[in-house]
């Protein structure tokens, strides 16, 4: 018996001195990412068509935070940064992140390494609300926010059809949902598509398709607290789930024997992920790869684990989702190209090495 107590004692020592050392390795990871999505977005505001040199940019935000006073001849320069760039920036950061916390969120929901956000038809429910909007004039009274609208009610009721569709007594399983998801995605578009084909002008079919691609350029003041709320509110309920997703990665029969309730869990998990995928598909219309890719890239850094994988993977994509935005509009200026093009162009090549990686499976060596 002494030497069973023994072994025990320092096999919980040596699990004490690991989780310590990775807890320490957690906190100087997003010390760091904090210290390069800070740089990230000073640097993006003041790049574009009219370059601010930083210690100017710096000071036109001390200004605006502060009250301070702007000189004449720094007028325009100031409206362009505190207007125009600071809101798409800001709307980067939490859209980077949004994606990205969903997408990890999602994988383990439905199982799957090749899940993203918008597997489960949120975003061809939300193309259709915005093509509505745009083709039909809905919500006409509600001026520059219609489209916004527009679509966060599309993805809301895409959500929903999606929901009543694939759930059955045993719950909400990973194949129907999927299979639920994507049969449901293709009819959305055939709708949008017929409604395209109906516009009455190019110039709606052009909007459309601008939309459907992803962009940040109607980042406003007004749009952004919204969207940044319901991330929030989503990351820090998904971040309590740590445990559960783990657990549901494992498989049913696992989750079952350890005490977890999958059919509630994932019907949570769903209802979370499906409103936080609409408010920001709302405001920047569907972005790929990059909550397909983030997570795998996260996981290949601290492991399979959802509490440090929750931690990391927004502060990833929100630095991504930064540059990404910056190339878009400074690529072909003073044209903007569709974000959804740059993250694509990324996240292709950088997903099809992980995929040729050795040894890596959803995050397990």
């Amino acid at each position: 018996m002494t030497m069973i107590s023994m072994s025990t004692t320092v096999a919980r020592g040596r699990t004490r001195r690991r989780e310590r050392r990775e807890r320490g390795a957690l906190v100087l990871q997003v010390v760091a990412l904090v210290a390069v999505l800070l740089l990230s977005v000073l640097l993006a505001i003041g790049l574009g068509p009219a370059t601010v040199a930083p210690v100017d940019t710096a000071r036109h935000l001390w200004a605006a935070l502060t009250g301070g006073t702007i000189a004449a001849d720094d007028v325009t320069e100031y409206q362009i940064i505190w207007q125009v760039r600071t809101p798409r920036v800001l709307l980067a950061v939490v859209v980077g992140a949004g994606l990205s916390v969903v997408g990890v969120a999602v994988q383990a929901l439905v199982r799957n390494a090749l899940a993203d956000p918008f597997v489960l038809g949120v975003s061809s429910g939300a193309s259709v609300g915005a093509v509505s909007v745009t083709v039909l004039g809905a919500f006409a009274s509600l001026g520059v926010h219609a489209l916004t609208f527009g679509a966060f009610v599309g993805a809301l009721a895409a959500s929903a059809l999606v929901y009543l569709a694939s759930f059955s007594r045993a719950g909400l399983t990973p194949l129907r949902l999927v299979l639920t998801g994507v049969a449901l995605a293709y009819g959305f578009q055939a709708v949008m598509s017929v409604l395209v084909y109906l516009a009455p002008d190019g110039e709606a079919t052009h909007a459309v398709l601008f939309w459907t691609l992803g962009g940040l350029g109607a980042a406003s003041w007004g749009s952004l607290p919204v969207v940044a709320a319901v991330v929030a509110v989503g990351m820090a309920v998904l971040h309590r789930c740590a445990r559960p997703l783990d657990v549901l990665a494992l498989g049913d029969e696992t989750a079952a024997s350890l005490g977890v309730d999958t059919a509630a869990v994932r019907g949570w998990l769903f209802v979370v992920t499906s409103l936080m995928t609409g408010a920001m598909v709302a405001v920047s219309g569907a972005i790929g790869f990059v909550g397909l890719v983030m997570p795998h890239l996260v996981r290949i850094l601290v492991g399979a684990s959802h509490a440090r994988v929750l931690v990391l993977a927004p502060l990833v994509g929100a630095v991504f989702m930064v540059w990404a935005d910056l190339v878009a509009r400074t690529l072909a200026a003073p044209r903007e190209l569709p974000l959804g093009v740059v993250t694509a162009l990324v996240g292709v090549p950088v997903f099809l090495a992980l995929m040729r990686r050795r040894g890596y499976l959803f995050g397990v060596r």
